[in-house]
């Protein structure tokens, strides 16, 4: 391997010849572990997207070279289209600021800059990855802004539609199961009579309020910490630099991001990503409620309770032919339990903000933007190859229906809570049905009776 030496302000250190990032982020290759994670792609391209609009910005203002700006304009392009992403080599466990993938981005969009026009990879000059790409920023106030952008995008184009298409899978299902009669379930006990769409209207109740509940803090997310530069005092940058690189960012991502209300608090504190992080947790939770309700519900297939088919997608065990489990909601569990971890995480995390600037950024960009992409994977999964493919099991609903000594509370209204209790004992008991008992004791008419088994509450399945 050939080298290059590369300069910085604590000397010079040797640089493999075929890459595009220098010293600083070669020193960070050489500090700091390497534990096999990265920083997230995603929060890469929202950084250089970023920088793109700060040259752009600068060269307005007047303040850097328009040819100049071009060319790193052109380099950040690249990599925000995907391009030059084996450059950004940083760990994830560096200096808690982002300094050093800041620095990183910045060496590599001075590089390919001056190889476009000088036609040499490296250096620091025409193109300065601090003077010129790093113009009106610190990675005080960039980084944090990447961070709240990447999430933004991942929350909009990722995960929103992946909730929305589980909602409207759950949807259908509670319409194909709206005639299902069963018997409901509380305290892992008998209830009173429902409809199994009825219980999936449920499920699609709870898609549809998270859906809602990432729109609840999209305004907070949204805010941006850029033009606070170091401390949030806004030294060095111009005093229209935020803005209007905000607003190229918007037209390029069809986004509302603002500069933030207080920069202070935007660069202290990391309040708003632990709020997303809370809702995420919340999704999370919802998400374990659904596929354990389905798990349990498709257990069998004979000794279970049997009430909904699962789609047999792959063999069960490596010992038991022939036995199929609900892989599916286990694996949708799984990844929500991650989530619930991560957010933990991001609590500790979001909680180390000594002074002007959280120390943890790098951390909290990971578990975040995982998160994220765990729950959008998670929700594509669960609707595709388990929720579509389910079946009702009408005659499985329809015995424990009729076996059900829940049934007597229907009579309550007829006969009063302490006969029908007693009705209820005497069922039980003989191993007789609710019905058999009624009927023999002449409690009531065949007609009148089935008219009021025949109640599955006073609530019909919700229309989303």
């Amino acid at each position: 391997m050939e080298f290059r030496e590369e300069k910085d302000s604590m000397g010079i250190i040797q640089v493999p010849n075929e890459v595009y990032y220098g010293s600083q982020t070669q020193r960070a290759v050489d500090n700091f572990p390497d534990c096999g994670l990265k920083i997230p792609r995603v929060l890469i391209r929202s950084l250089a997207l970023i920088k793109a609009a700060a040259a752009r910005i600068n060269a307005e203002l007047g303040l850097l070279g328009r040819q100049k700006a071009d060319a790193i304009e052109t380099a950040a392009r690249l990599v925000v289209d995907g391009r030059l992403s084996d450059q950004f080599v940083v760990g994830l466990f560096q200096t808690g600021s982002g300094t050093s993938t800041n620095m990183n981005m910045n060496e590599v969009l001075a590089s390919k800059a001056n190889e476009i026009l000088t036609g040499r990879k490296g250096g620091r000059t025409p193109v300065h990855p601090n003077d010129h790409v790093n113009l009106g920023q610190s990675s005080n106030d960039v980084i944090p802004s990447a961070i709240h952008v990447s999430a933004a995008l991942e929350l909009h184009n990722r995960l929103i539609p992946a909730l929305l298409a589980l909602k409207d899978i759950l949807v259908l299902k509670g319409v194909e199961f709206k005639n299902v009669y069963k018997i409901g379930r509380t305290h892992l006990q008998d209830a009173v009579p429902i409809t199994l769409g009825q219980e999936f209207s449920g499920y699609a109740r709870q898609m549809e309020l998270a859906v809602h509940r990432i729109e609840a803090v999209f305004e907070r997310l949204c805010e941006l910490a850029l033009g606070g530069t170091a401390v949030g005092t806004g030294l060095n940058a111009h005093p229209k630099f935020a803005k209007k690189v905000i607003d190229i960012v918007n037209t390029e991502t069809n986004m509302t991001f603002k500069e933030a209300g207080n920069h202070f608090e935007a660069q202290g504190a990391r309040d708003a990503v632990l709020e997303v992080s809370g809702v995420l947790k919340t999704i999370a939770a919802g998400l374990v409620k659904i596929a354990n309700d389905i798990r349990w519900l498709g257990s069998g297939p004979r000794c279970g309770i049997g009430e909904l088919e699962l789609p047999p997608i792959q063999p069960g065990s490596s010992i038991m032919p022939g036995k199929v489990n609900p892989v599916i909601p286990e694996a949708v569990i799984q990844m929500a339990y991650q989530v619930m971890g991560n957010d933990a995480t991001i609590l500790l995390a979001a909680q180390s903000g000594s002074f002007e600037l959280n120390v943890t950024l790098p951390l909290i960009a990971h578990n975040l933007l995982l998160s994220i992409d765990l729950l959008a994977s998670a929700s594509d999964v669960f609707a595709q190859k388990c929720i579509s493919g389910l079946i009702a099991d009408q005659k499985v609903c329809n015995k424990y229906f009729e076996k059900s000594l829940a049934l007597v509370t229907a009579l309550v209204p007829s006969i009063g809570y302490d006969r029908a209790a007693d009705l209820a004992k005497k069922a039980f008991q003989t191993g007789k049905t609710i019905r058999q008992v009624v009927v023999e004791e002449e409690i009531m008419s065949d007609d009148t009776l089935t008219r009021i088994l025949n109640v599955w509450g006073s609530h019909p399945q919700d229309e989303i």
